[in-house]
Parts: structure tokens; sequence; C-alpha cells
């Protein structure tokens, strides 16, 4: 079974990285507070491969690495 991590141990296990979170926790904001990571990769169209491909009840994705500027993000 996955380990249950923190998002400042998953920050810091997988720097600069696309994370796909299995069973997220969130806080009232439903930001993701902890969870189990079921891929990670440099690339974020794998990640969003293996997301289709493992069909998770729950999940979320993360970017721990920056974001450069002049980005937009589109919620």
């Amino acid at each position: 079974m996955a380990e249950v991590l923190t998002i400042a141990e998953i920050e810091a296990r997988y720097p600069n990285e696309w994370i796909l979170v299995e069973d997220p926790y969130t806080n009232e904001a439903l930001e993701v507070q902890s969870g189990k990571v079921r891929w990670h990769s440099p690339d974020r169209d794998e990640m969003y491969r293996k997301a289709i491909e493992f069909r998770l009840p729950y999940s979320a994705y993360l970017y721990t690495g920056k974001i450069p500027e002049n980005t937009a993000i589109i919620l």
C-alpha cells in the first residue's frame, strides 16, 4: 500500500515534477494537504496518461516546481 505523504514531503521527494495524488486529503478550500503519490513525472502529459490508465475514483494533480512568469492558470 502506498505511503501517505504531506505536501511538504511530496515537494521534497519530487521537485519540479507533476504528481498524481491518489485519495487526496484537502482542507476547506480544497487545497491538497496530503495523499498517496501514485505517479510522478517531469512530463505533464505522461502524468495525465497515467491518470486515465489508473482511473482513480479520487485524485488530484500537483506541480512541485515554480510556474513560469506570464503563465495563465485556468481552474
